[in-house]
């Protein structure tokens, strides 16, 4: 029988836990990182290493040690999460394909993108099997598995998985973020092919809406402002391009460490502009 003790360090768990959630999604990653590690504390004493809950709250740090460029610990997560998922429901359940589906994006982030195929490829798997092919995860397994492939210049596979995902997001309520995130990797897609004018109209479609989802500081909308200045200074429109690397820096610089890659990123982008006028 559980203790009063455990139910209440358990209450105050999952209290953490949805905290951690909370600021992650609004890009307060410091504070995140707070509530997740007293989280993960409470977790290893009134869960145990072998619970479902355990293996939920091990991904969510994953994401978030993902953000936070910690990536070796955020793989240690993941696959400890992949063990519990394993034991309980077995090698090839669809439970699995979350887990897939973020060691992929963390070996894509690593540029490690052959990996990356592989795993984000078993996630659609893994879901379609459960949910047909036109259900909001599979687009999202879709989309996430486009980038990896426009990483390594599979340009026309990519371009058909995006707008796929895109077509499904657009018709599902509540998937404006996945949509925004989708129109950005679209625009990259095109920036890439040399159809900048197409590539435009994506990124500024992609940042109206994170603006007024997300906020003007969030850090997703940093990625976005780093790829329009990318584009208007291949244009030689270099003032816009400025002004969009500084707003991009101003905002990364308030959530990361200065050694964060997308900082080094985007200051690289950015003096490469000092350069070019």
């Amino acid at each position: 029988m559980e203790s009063i003790a455990c139910r209440d360090a358990h209450a105050t768990l999952r209290l953490l836990a949805r905290r951690g959630l909370s600021c992650r999604k609004r890009g307060d990653y410091r504070e995140a990182e707070t509530s997740y590690s007293r989280a993960l504390a409470l977790a290893e004493t009134c869960l145990g290493k072998t619970d479902l809950e355990f293996a939920e709250l091990l991904n969510d740090v994953g994401v978030l040690y993902k953000y936070l460029a910690r990536f070796d610990d955020a793989r240690r997560l993941y696959l400890e999460a992949s063990r519990i998922l394993k034991a309980i429901f077995g090698q090839k359940n669809p439970a699995l394909a979350g887990i897939y589906h973020n060691l992929g994006g963390l070996e894509h982030a690593r540029g490690r993108y052959p990996r990356a195929e592989v795993f984000a490829r078993h996630s659609v798997a893994l879901r379609e099997k459960s949910l047909g092919p036109d259900h909001p995860k599979i687009a999202a397994d879709s989309a996430a598995l486009a980038a990896i492939l426009e990483a390594q210049g599979k340009y026309e596979e990519a371009e058909v998985l995006y707008q796929r995902a895109l077509t499904i997001f657009e018709q599902t309520s509540g998937a404006e973020y996945e949509m925004a995130v989708t129109l950005n990797n679209l625009g990259s897609l095109k920036y890439a092919i040399k159809r900048s004018e197409d590539g435009e109209k994506f990124y500024r479609r992609a940042l109206s809406i994170k603006e007024e989802l997300l906020g003007p500081e969030h850090p997703d909308v940093a990625v976005t402002l780093n790829n329009m200045a990318i584009l208007c200074q291949s244009q030689g429109r270099f003032e816009e391009a400025e002004h969009l690397y500084k707003r991009c820096l101003l905002i990364l610089e308030k959530v990361f460490s200065p050694q964060h890659p997308m900082i080094a990123t985007c200051l690289m982008n950015y003096a490469r502009l000092e350069t070019s006028k």
